[in-house]
């Protein structure tokens, strides 16, 4: 039976910082003998999040006041809600038992040394069953349900609003060369599929996959298309950066994540960026060292080449696939065209010969550029009332667009489209 409880946590908050841990751990031994005390600061520990996937009931014990800190993050997200100090009651189904199970969790938050200590402490009726409750919302709690998880300034967060934002990306609205489309799906899902093979023939299951190319040609696109058909857990690394620690930590922590997390995609978009001459050594060595990376596949991205260490763009152990991204060619402009020809409504819809003149018009256009050019076509149309049909429209923006590329820029575009055809993936 609680005995006072209010009094209990007020007093507990005016103990010295470095004492708060020793004096609630006592005072629980003392009223609860015949229970199991378990102390955890598990930062994934969240009831919260558990609670709300079914998994049990919580209630907070009065007369407790339960305080939760409310967090908005920006217009998009929803707000984020933490406990920091309180006293909830817990109803658990534990499957590994078939029984259910009553405990309590105490949370207290104060200051030690300057810094903000959380700590929780579970009460059950035997050290197993509080072990194992512990081990049941860590396990959940780090597993990824339908987000993505993003790591960014030293730490991990689930971002469902990501996840939402890939769902509108997939292989049958990618344009890209029909073989080169169909190779690269085949690849991932042929990879995932085929542990036991790598395994019979000793070969590490392990990936890394790098494509190349200037921005707007479909690379993002193609990563956000794999993270939604492949449906495996998506890790994806803002950066590596830190407050408070150096990026060798940061590569540490992702890779460590990743092989939990395994089998799953870990996300390095803008390689370039990420990786310097300060961190590279580590990142070579968290690909390729002496930990297995088992089920992993590094899908990395650039549109500087030129910037990433030959031990990275040229070692097959890191990235033993490579794959050009490059300016659209006809058929693919033509397919792009026809892709926003059928979202238009009747009246702004473009003959068949305006799509082909539009084709031609567009020579070096990226899929970015062929967007804005739809795009700013379209409130033009609609602001101008109408007075000439909107492939027309398209037709004197596309020229008026391609007249500010300079020479070196259509000259550079050609050169990419033949390296590509000359490239060799191996």
């Amino acid at each position: 039976m609680k005995k006072d409880l209010k009094e209990f946590i007020n007093e507990a908050l005016l103990q010295p910082g470095d004492y708060v841990s020793y004096f609630v751990s006592q005072k629980l031994a003392e009223w609860y003998p015949d229970a199991a005390i378990i102390e955890n600061e598990s930062y994934v520990f969240n009831l919260h999040e558990f609670a709300a996937a079914g998994q049990c009931t919580i209630w907070p014990q009065e007369p407790v006041h339960c305080q939760i800190e409310t967090t908005w993050s920006k217009r998009e997200n929803k707000f984020e809600r933490e406990i920091q100090r309180g006293w909830l009651s817990i109803l658990w189904p534990d499957a590994e038992s078939g029984k259910e199970h009553f405990l309590d969790v105490l949370y207290l938050e104060w200051c030690e040394g300057g810094y903000s200590t959380e700590r929780r402490w579970i009460i059950a009726e035997t050290q197993e069953v509080g072990e194992r409750f512990l081990r049941a919302v860590c396990d959940y709690c780090d597993d990824v349900h339908g987000e993505i998880l993003v790591y960014e300034n030293g730490d991990w967060r689930k971002d469902d609003e990501l996840f939402a934002s890939i769902k509108g990306a997939t292989f049958e609205n990618l344009i890209l060369p029909a073989q080169m489309k169909q190779e690269l799906r085949e690849e991932f899902h042929r990879f995932f599929a085929s542990r036991e093979l790598y395994e019979r023939h000793g070969i590490p299951w392990k990936r890394g996959v790098l494509l190349i190319g200037p921005p707007g040609n479909g690379k993002t696109h193609l990563i956000k298309a794999l993270a939604n058909d492949l449906k495996l857990p998506c890790l994806y690394v803002k950066s590596f950066k830190s407050s408070d620690e150096p990026e060798q930590n940061g590569m540490r922590d992702v890779f460590a994540r990743a092989r939990r997390s395994a089998p799953c995609l870990v996300v390095l978009e803008d390689l370039d960026t990420l990786v310097t001459k300060e961190n590279r050594a580590f990142l070579l060595n968290e690909m390729d060292g002496f930990a297995s990376n088992h089920g992993i596949l590094v899908l990395a991205s650039t549109n500087h080449p030129e910037k990433l260490d030959a031990a990275i763009l040229d070692r097959p152990s890191r990235f033993d696939r490579k794959y050009q991204f490059t300016p659209p060619a006809p058929p693919e402009r033509l397919a792009y065209c026809q892709a926003w020809n059928r979202t238009l409504q009747a009246e702004m819809q473009l003959a068949e010969a305006e799509c082909a003149a539009l084709v031609n018009a567009t020579e070096g256009f990226s899929y970015a550029y062929l967007k804005e050019l739809f795009l700013s076509a379209l409130m033009q149309w609609m602001v101008a009332q109408r007075p000439q049909t909107l492939g027309k429209l398209l037709l004197e923006r596309a020229a008026l667009v391609a007249a500010q590329f300079s020479s070196p820029a259509q000259s550079s575009a050609k050169a990419s489209r033949a390296a590509a055809g000359q490239a060799k993936r191996p």
